[in-house]
């Protein structure tokens, strides 16, 4: 068994040949970071209600537009949703990813349709910082330990969306609810390394409902020492602030924007007031 620390050592961890135990004890200077979400269908950007691909509205035919308006008021960070990869098991976006990544200096934070190791290869090749999971993860969960130890636990984030009702894991674009407990599923991999997790409450997102506080408090409360994105329902700059409060690391947000809720002089003062 051999004992690793971090670079910034933010964690300390037991690695064995199974699995990666957390120790008791964790430093964290991250700030809470907003992390707007592009969701893309045929390469434009559009958005949806409860992830129904029914409700499809494009949004704009220019998402690299969409991100350079991000980019220009102080966002580091993107999260960038290939749909048409969600629903086939296969990223197809990768034209406006490299678009992103080349033509701009934001973190993409990548998801839909990454199942192989040559896809997680392919996104990071394409620009991707980050890449997030969620049907390879819980059809092969194996594999996804795998990726966490061979591409290290700051590149590879779990995406574990639920239905608060039953708690259960949603995939392929929410098209798909599986049997998989939400707190089993994260806790299996966090005795494995796993540092970071987007989860979303999939009734919540597209609605501006308000996000489930109440689930993700229920997430960190169990599990400390991960990262945790939150996603789903934001309406406005005070969600940011509880989410904040909360103890969130980070909240990924978009219809808000989009239908003019939070502006853009919004968002770039509450990132200047950090």
């Amino acid at each position: 068994m051999d004992f690793l620390l971090s670079k910034n050592t933010e964690d300390c961890i037991f690695k064995s040949a199974s699995s990666v135990f957390h120790l008791n004890f964790h430093f964290s200077t991250t700030m809470f970071e907003i992390i707007p979400s592009i969701w893309l269908i045929n390469g434009k950007c559009v958005r949806l209600k409860r992830g129904d691909f029914a409700t499809e509205e494009v949004i704009s035919h220019n998402p690299l537009e969409i991100a350079q308006a991000f980019e220009g008021i102080g966002v580091k960070r993107v999260h960038l949703v290939d749909l048409d990869g969600a629903r086939r098991g296969e990223p197809k976006n990768y034209n406006i990813l490299e678009a992103i990544s080349g033509y701009t200096d934001l973190e993409v934070d990548f998801t839909g349709g990454i199942t192989t190791d040559g896809d997680v290869i392919k996104c990071f090749e394409f620009g991707a910082k980050t890449v997030t999971i969620a049907s390879a993860a819980a059809k092969n969960p194996e594999r996804f330990a795998q990726f966490i130890l061979s591409y290290g636990r700051e590149k590879i984030y779990l995406a574990a969306d639920t239905n608060p009702n039953d708690y259960k894991i949603k995939i392929k674009g929410w098209l798909t609810k599986t049997e998989l407990d939400l707190f089993e599923h994260i806790e299996f991999f966090y005795e494995r390394g796993l540092k970071h997790v987007k989860c979303s409450d999939v009734t919540r997102d597209g609605v501006m409902e308000g996000p489930n506080f109440d689930l993700f408090k229920e997430v960190l409360d169990r599990f400390p020492n991960l990262y945790l994105a939150a996603s789903g329902g934001v309406r406005g700059i005070d969600d940011f602030k509880r989410l904040r409060d909360l103890g969130v690391q980070a909240s990924v947000f978009g219809r808000a924007y989009y239908e003019g809720k939070i502006s853009l002089a919004d968002l770039e003062e509450f990132i200047s007031k950090g």
